[in-house]
């Protein structure tokens, strides 16, 4: 793949990678609610034990994709699951009337301090059952089944680090209330987007496996 091609690529991978990130879901407000509560130190643990469940669902779809054959039934099967899976998930965001962030009134909370540790465990736990993480990534690397391993691998490592930088940020940000009700504004903005890039990753998937079988 020539670098012109490449760069375009990596664009459209890094680009509808990071609208997902922006579309609030349970990881996005845990991480708000433990800032908000134990401060932004405290709610790193849970960035990093997020980021390490999305760093596993990454590795898996990346190793799990080259043990399959190209036009193979388990590797059509994926295609065709993602893609079903991603209009879905696209539609379901077009529709949105925006999520609501809700903020306390009170940050001075009598709740128990959350150590970093218990945090990591919460933020792995959070990011693990979250199934919608390791269907996305799994149908974001099927389409990138001619791209070569060595550049999946990168792709891989830029949105591991792509979560942690988003996830510290969103808690760095959490306890400064003008921010985040200027970004609670914007949500429906930041969901049909999504949703329009998710639906085009759909029609994408569902063209290749077509051409290809």
């Amino acid at each position: 793949m020539k670098g012109a091609a490449l760069l375009e690529q990596f664009i459209w991978v890094a680009g509808a990678h990071f609208l997902a990130l922006l579309s609030p879901g349970p990881d996005f407000f845990l991480i708000v609610r433990t800032a908000l509560l134990h401060g932004w130190r405290r709610a790193s643990g849970i960035c990093v034990g997020v980021t390490l469940a999305n760093g596993m669902f990454i590795a898996l779809a990346w190793a799990g994709l080259s043990t399959l054959q190209a036009g193979s039934l388990a590797f059509t099967l994926l295609q065709w699951g993602g893609c079903l899976y991603l209009a879905w998930l696209g539609w379901a965001l077009l529709r949105s009337s925006g999520t609501s962030i809700v903020l306390p009134t009170d940050t001075h909370s009598n709740t128990a301090p959350l150590s970093w540790g218990q945090g990591l465990r919460l933020g792995l736990i959070s990011g693990l059952l979250n199934p919608k993480n390791a269907l996305f990534y799994a149908s974001l690397f099927s389409l990138l089944a001619g791209t070569h391993r060595g550049v999946q691998a990168l792709y891989g490592a830029w949105m591991v680090c792509a979560v942690l930088g988003w996830d510290l940020l969103v808690a760095a940000t959490a306890g400064h209330r003008t921010v985040m009700a200027r970004f609670a504004k914007h949500l429906r903005w930041i969901e049909r987007t999504t949703g329009i890039v998710l639906l085009c990753i759909a029609v994408g998937v569902a063209a290749q496996a077509i051409a290809k079988n």
